[in-house]
């Protein structure tokens, strides 16, 4: 429910028009929800009343928490304002608000400054809220002075609720009908967004309040084609990067997030259907991991290969002594290199058919002196990577691979790791390869100690995620992490492949543990930290190549293989042995005789052509035809 573009929303209808079932959809998935109840108990003879309440209060789950407000409504803007962000606020209803407040028990009393004070707490509320309000615009004008009252207090209400609120939608016989923001939902038009480096930059919005936007994600232009050879086609390999608009959803990340998980049925039904093919030999092997993993995400026994593939690469930079070792610029180069269609994993990229996406992470401060990132941009960063694969799923893409290029990336994922699973930091640290192919121990040695005292530094912090993606992980492990929740948020399964995306594993544990079993990790490229990090997450490796080519270099070269495993999954036949009819697939049909003559219906026994025996060697004339005899020792041409 907290990424459709709004944080505040009313919800209008008739009577029994369906709008308070409507909006407690809405909330539905919340892990809790506070309901407001406005309107007073009534008469106690008044029956009809007493019931309908009932069945408001029977519709509600045992987890929501109910608070009256009946007898003042003045408390009700308190509540509003008083609800955390991480609280999911449902009034129902502003009718009944507005019968209190014109009660004469509560006169004489100032409704214009009421209803503003309403309007302002809406207006600025941190916490998701929905309001439902009974819409008598579209009545006649009431004969009785009461009633006028009635509906001009109400009318006022909803338009001053209506223009403090991100969304407005009316329901009409049970259909919802989105009035604000025009046409219909997942998402408001996208605004400008805010340059390169400009991550957390207040923007204005519609009402007028400042909100933040997220780092640029540039669209590089493809590089032209090298001539071709003769014959052979000049078609652009090189797959480019695809830009990336952002808003701000009002998203709220918290621990604990009710996000789904793969089917658990279709998974095991298709490995065990892989018994029961027609293959010469065991199986697939290791690769009936990739057949389950695909049905259990795709929620099919016969999964499809998948066509459509994103490779998202997190470029930023860690500072002080985490890129110790690391050669200034070369992770910047690496981008550039990758926006332009370049280098080992857009070539990877292109072979593989997979879309390539560079994504500008906020740089990182020294671990080692304070906190990477501060916790506001860690919010922006996790809704971001929210979007990243949001924005992937909207575009149809079915797999994504998680990648990162920025200098340092090993060493914040060590901390996270040691953080997160009480390792030690030399035992998660590899060691630092020089560009000339030499091992630097003494940077290796400077990576440990900054890991060390960044420990050691927030010794008795919270471990809680967002405290350790800030003070430790920084920003590109903050966008991953961010990434894993949008993408098992939208059933998207992801190809994890290096340190940053294993830590972005580590952290999301805490927030939604449904997200490891949306990750795939095709191999474990012999660093430490993504082998503990996989034994931690329960995710096997499937290969062992050995590669070092940067993050998603392996994932994208193990693709075809993944791929061929599931397209072999889902189109050999089942063995003749086991089908129904117990034959083969094809019939052998029996080639009509040569020549003339009467055929039989009965297939001919086969003649095995007659032996001749050689003529015994030794003296003797001998024959090569029926008038050349051939003298003894002599050879016949």
């Amino acid at each position: 429910m907290s990424v459709d573009g709004w944080n505040t929303l009313l919800v209008l209808g008739g009577i029994r028009s369906g709008k308070s079932e409507f909006a407690e959809s809405l909330v539905a998935d919340a892990p809790t929800v506070r309901y407001v109840a406005t309107a007073p108990e009534g008469e106690p003879e008044d029956t009809e009343w007493a019931t309908r309440l009932a069945a408001h209060r029977a519709r509600r789950p045992g987890s929501w928490t109910t608070e009256e407000t009946a007898t003042d409504p003045r408390r009700l803007a308190d509540v509003i304002t008083g609800a955390e962000p991480n609280e999911t606020v449902l009034v129902d209803d502003l009718g009944g608000w507005v019968t209190v407040l014109l009660d004469p028990a509560h006169q004489p009393a100032d409704d214009t400054a009421t209803i503003a004070e309403l309007a302002d707490a809406v207006r600025s509320s941190p916490a998701r809220l929905v309001l439902v309000s009974p819409e008598v615009g579209l009545s006649l004008v009431p004969t009785t002075a009461l009633g006028r009252a009635f509906t001009d207090a109400l009318g006022a209400t909803n338009r001053a609720v209506a223009d403090a609120c991100d969304a407005v939608v009316l329901v009409v016989a049970g259909q919802p009908a989105w009035l604000k923001p025009t046409g219909a939902p997942p998402h408001p038009p996208v605004p400008a967004q805010a340059g390169p480096g400009q991550a957390g930059a207040p923007a204005e919005t519609a009402n007028g309040t400042a909100q933040e936007t997220l780092p640029e994600v540039l669209t590089p232009a493809v590089p032209p084609a090298p001539a071709p050879a003769p014959g052979a086609t000049d078609a652009d390999w090189a797959a480019p990067t695809m830009a990336l608009p952002m808003i701000a959803t009002g998203l709220v990340i918290q621990p604990g997030m009710e996000l789904p998980m793969p089917d658990d049925y279709a998974g095991p039904q298709a490995v065990d259907r892989l018994a029961t093919l027609d293959v010469p030999g065991g199986g697939l092997g290791m690769l009936e991991r990739v057949v389950g993993f695909a049905a259990a995400t795709q929620g099919t026994t016969t999964p499809a290969p998948w066509d459509s593939v994103r490779v998202l690469l997190l470029h930023g930079d860690h500072a002080g002594g985490a890129s110790a070792g690391a050669v200034p610029g070369e992770s910047a180069r690496r981008a550039r290199q990758a926006r332009a269609g370049k280098g080992a994993l857009a070539r990877l990229a292109a072979e593989s058919g997979a879309g390539l996406q560079v994504v500008e992470t906020p740089p990182s401060a020294p671990i080692e002196d304070g906190p990477a990132l501060s916790a506001d941009r860690v919010e922006s960063a996790l809704r971001y990577g929210w979007r990243l694969a949001e924005q992937a799923a909207d575009a149809g893409v079915q797999l994504l691979v998680l990648a990162a290029c920025g200098a340092g990336t090993e060493a914040a994922a060590a901390a996270v790791l040691a953080a997160t699973a009480g390792a030690e930091p030399p035992a998660v640290l590899g060691r630092v390869l020089t560009e000339h192919g030499q091992y630097d121990d003494a940077a290796w040695m400077v990576r440990c100690a900054t890991v060390r005292d960044a420990l050691h530094r927030t010794r008795r912090s919270s471990r809680d995620a967002k405290n350790i993606l800030a003070e430790l992980g920084g920003g590109d492990v903050a966008v991953a992490t961010g990434v894993l929740l949008g993408a098992t948020a939208r059933r998207v399964p992801v190809l994890l492949d290096g340190p940053v995306g294993v830590a972005a594993g580590m952290v999301i544990r805490d927030l939604a543990g449904q997200a490891r079993h949306w990750c795939l990790l095709p191999d474990h490229g012999g660093q430490p930290a993504v082998r503990l990090a996989a034994d931690v997450l329960g995710l096997t490796p499937l290969v062992d190549l050995r590669l070092d080519l940067g993050e998603g270099a392996t994932a994208l070269a193990t693709l075809p293989l993944l791929r061929s495993a599931v397209a072999l999954a889902a189109g050999l036949p089942v063995h003749p042995s086991l089908s129904d009819s117990g034959e083969d697939d094809e019939d052998f049909v029996e080639p009509e005789p040569a020549g003339p003559g009467p055929t039989s219906t009965e297939p001919e026994p086969r003649q095995e052509p007659e032996f001749a025996e050689p003529e015994p060697a030794g003296p003797g004339p001998a024959t090569t035809g029926p008038d050349e005899p051939v003298s003894p020792g002599r050879r016949a041409d």
